[in-house]
């Protein structure tokens, strides 16, 4: 566990320009819904959709406002992400950086962006059918941990080892269970990093717009750094890079 926050810290903080310039695609990302046409909220340092105020005032505009919004958002989201877990593949396989980059980035994208677009697809389709129904949002959320295992690592497989969609999913679930301290880890760093931040700027500014800059805040540096130790987690499923 100790040598996962190193090699995550070393990883990040030596190449932390590199990651800044690519953490521009997550600050796009999260904005998009901002300027988006339909309801939205922010609390640390995230971006939420307002699903009851969506569904009651669906007019084909805001429906195509909100899909095209979705994808943007999902596709910015899945560029920053393959180009993160290749600079830690690069880290820790001496590969060059530039190359791997360059040649990795469209390919892995667009596997990235499909499974990033059907963890959507289920939330939203649950969350509409609790919507219809008039059952209680607990059930989107218990969908939402039930389904996690299955794409949590999914990206670091895609990048890392080339894995297929389909395969990627299962991949996740197996690294999943096999490690779930792994897992407990990085939720416990998360909560703590963006409740600390989210009060710290809060706290210093007292206005609205301090919500926006911890957006943007986060989206600069505190999801990039999750992102390293989520793929650095997962490279440890290889024997030899385990030390």
């Amino acid at each position: 566990m100790p040598n996962i926050m190193k090699y995550t810290i070393d990883t990040y903080t030596k190449h932390l320009l590199l990651i800044l310039v690519f953490s521009l695609a997550f600050v796009l990302a999260f904005i998009i819904p901002v300027f988006a046409s339909f309801p939205t909220f922010n609390d640390a340092g995230g971006i939420f959709v307002r699903l009851t105020s969506v569904l009651t005032n669906m007019t084909p505009f805001t429906t195509a406002v909100i899909i095209f919004s979705t994808l943007f958002s999902l596709l910015f989201l899945s560029f920053a992400i393959v180009a993160i877990n290749l600079i830690v593949k690069h880290s820790r396989t001496s590969t060059r950086i530039r190359k791997e980059v360059m040649d990795g980035l469209e390919k892995y994208t667009a596997k990235v962006f499909g499974v990033l677009l059907l963890y959507t697809i289920i939330v939203f389709a649950v969350s509409m059918l609790n919507f219809l129904l008039g059952v209680s949002s607990l059930y989107s959320y218990l969908i939402g941990l039930v389904i996690t295992p299955f794409f949590f690592y999914a990206p670091a497989a895609i990048v890392i080892d080339e894995q297929k969609t389909g395969r990627s999913l299962a991949a996740s679930l197996r690294f999943f269970f096999k490690r779930l301290d792994y897992f407990a880890l990085w939720l416990v760093l998360a909560i703590v990093l963006l409740t600390l931040f989210d009060f710290i700027f809060i706290a210093a500014t007292g206005t609205v717009y301090s919500r926006y800059v911890t957006l943007v805040f986060d989206a600069l540096f505190i999801l990039p750094f999750l992102v390293v130790l989520q793929s650095q987690c997962y490279m440890r499923r290889f024997a030899l890079l385990k030390r």
